[in-house]
């Protein structure tokens, strides 16, 4: 069940991590401690299922919508329970309403759900995507700003890059899109739970987002928000089939002719209500634990901790973020002065295995509230010698 006490010790909310130093939050979430309890609850609950309550059946997903409507300023019935990111965005494309030759944007080298779920558009609905290169280097608001043309409809990107961490100002991108009808697809899947959020200051119309990193979930979650003047317009299509008006009890489903709930639970991932989904009631403990340490401590840390790995990074590393935190995300990368150096030295980190990852050519170093200056300490030791 969700909480509201924040923890006093974050740190011993995790199960301590004896064999390794794990920097790798951006690619795959150490699920804390009251994720796995609640697993165990999950696996009790199909162990003996008959000592559920019916009335538990929906509990979980309203949970989870209440705290990610309260991590971002949105409204519960803006959000759908999806199985990451890409769910989201290919959920746009198959319900906007299109004509042809309306134009995609997205960036170059940015994550690829987004080349794999606009470029078949070009085909489908005779679209154009098209594809922004930065001008300095790391993307930014001006580039795709100086991209559009009257035909774009949609410009598809990250909050924050997965492949440098550079954060994008989302707000100018926004005001830009709506000043000539198009719209913002924003992937925060690497800032939600790391970096605080507002939706009515970044101005985007969709929000997706994965949950096995910075919301602290099990592969296989993430969520879906619309923007809730653009419900009326999407196309109807298939839904999830316990997504029926406001009905949240199962006795009260109309399993002859359903009709679509008009709230966005209509994009529910299947058989995402139920108390008996182990990575639904991990999702619910663990984004209630970030809504109560809050995102705003996590960045901190984060930043605190790659200022010092910038600073002491050995001679022929070279940084490879953004180095004014205002402009990078919760995590920092680094690369040597060859590619092929770079590679050897990502090698030997896993070999002493110091855990970050390798993301097109950069090292990225991703740690959290579990993590301290020791950790940071024990990466640049391995990097120098």
């Amino acid at each position: 069940m969700a909480t509201t006490q924040m923890p006093a010790d974050p740190r011993r909310e995790w199960c301590e991590i004896e064999d390794a130093t794990y920097l790798n939050s951006a690619a795959h979430a150490v699920l804390p401690r009251v994720a796995l309890q609640a697993v165990e609850a999950s696996l009790q609950a199909n162990k003996f299922p008959h000592r559920v309550d019916d009335a538990v059946f929906f509990e979980p997903a309203k949970r989870i919508r209440n705290s990610l409507a309260a991590m971002i300023g949105a409204k519960p019935e803006e959000i759908a329970i999806t199985t990451g990111a890409s769910t989201g965005v290919a959920a746009v494309a198959h319900f906007l309403r299109w004509k042809p030759r309306d134009e995609i944007i997205i960036s170059a080298g940015d994550f690829p759900l987004q080349y794999a779920t606009w470029k078949p558009m070009e085909e489908r609905e005779g679209l154009k995507l098209q594809i922004v290169l930065p001008r300095d280097r790391f993307i930014t608001a001006d580039d795709l700003i100086a991209a559009m043309t009257p035909r774009t409809r949609v410009v598809s990107v990250s909050h924050v890059r997965f492949d440098d961490g550079s954060l994008l100002d989302a707000a100018r991108v926004a005001a830009s899109c709506h000043a000539q009808g198009a719209v913002l697809v924003l992937d925060v899947s690497q800032s939600c739970g790391a970096v605080p959020l507002d939706i009515r200051q970044l101005g985007a119309d969709f929000l997706v987002c994965a949950g096995y990193k910075w919301l602290l979930g099990p592969y296989g979650t993430g969520f879906f928000w619309i923007k809730s003047e653009h419900l009326d317009a999407l196309r109807p299509g298939p839904f999830y089939w316990t997504a029926q008006g406001t009905q949240e009890d199962f006795f009260a489903l109309n399993f002859v002719a359903p009709e679509s709930s008009r709230s966005v639970r209509r994009w529910d991932a299947a058989e995402a209500a139920t108390y008996f989904n182990f990575n639904l009631v991990a999702m619910d403990a663990s984004v209630d634990f970030v809504l109560r340490v809050g995102p705003k401590l996590v960045l901190a840390h984060n930043q605190r901790l790659i200022e010092m790995l910038f600073e002491h990074l050995p001679k022929g590393c070279v940084r490879a973020s953004p180095l004014d935190p205002a402009h990078r995300g919760p995590y920092g990368c680094f690369t040597a002065q060859t590619p092929q150096r770079t590679a050897e030295l990502y090698q030997k980190l896993q070999k002493e295995k110091v855990v970050v990852s390798m993301r097109e050519g950069r090292i990225r170093v991703s740690p959290h509230l579990f993590n301290s200056e020791r950790d940071i300490a024990r990466l640049i030791n391995v990097v120098s010698a």
